[in-house]
């Protein structure tokens, strides 16, 4: 891992998704999960002041042990137990089958490198009335917009952490075994080729 992997990104991301338009997201969604919680792409930390009293234990994990010593700053403050484990989505999780009643994903879905494989896990641990939450930005269905996303993607991956600007985020979800309750979308405010969002709430099939 490079100097600015390591040491400049995990700042630079934790500073970008403390903005306004964020923290209004994170606000009207997070607050929605239950009891055992699995979040997926954890970061720094930033979806933990949101959850509510509902929630009884959360595991969150992310493969930046940078990332993961600020949100073991922000944990301190929590109400309910959290456990940080620094573990790619991809990889299995040391949890039994059918044992987490909420996953969350915010902004998570688009640095994956197999979303997919990594969906199937959340799959794997989510009871059969469990719920996926997600915030995630994606392909637009505006052509100009989404062509945009198609040329700056590859330097785009490069310099923000393997992040994919043209990924059709209905698609990776259902594609994975979900079928998708509820969902929004909107642009926040910023460049459009980064800032359409997909907001919603998806269940196992």
């Amino acid at each position: 891992m490079g100097l600015y992997a390591k040491h400049v990104l995990p700042r630079l991301l934790d500073l970008a998704l403390r903005n306004k338009e964020a923290t209004r997201l994170r606000r009207e969604w997070i607050h929605r999960a239950r009891g055992q919680v699995l979040e997926v792409g954890v970061g720094s930390g930033l979806n933990l002041a949101f959850y509510s009293e509902e929630v009884q234990h959360l595991l969150g994990v992310d493969p930046s042990r940078e990332l993961l010593q600020m949100a073991q700053q922000r944990a301190r403050l929590a109400r309910f137990k959290i456990d940080l484990l620094a573990r790619s989505a991809e990889d299995r999780l040391p949890l039994a089958d059918a044992t987490i009643d909420s996953a969350v994903l915010t902004w998570t879905l688009c640095s994956i490198a197999d979303p997919r494989r990594a969906l199937l896990e959340v799959k794997r641990l989510l009871k059969p009335e469990g719920r996926v939450i997600f915030i995630e930005h994606g392909r637009s269905p505006d052509s100009k917009v989404a062509r945009w996303q198609d040329r700056l993607t590859p330097l785009w991956k490069h310099i923000a952490g393997g992040c994919t600007l043209n990924r059709q985020m209905v698609d990776v979800i259902t594609a994975a075994g979900f079928r998708i309750e509820e969902l929004a979308t909107e642009y926040i405010p910023g460049p459009r080729p980064m800032t359409y969002t997909f907001k919603g709430v998806a269940v196992r099939k």
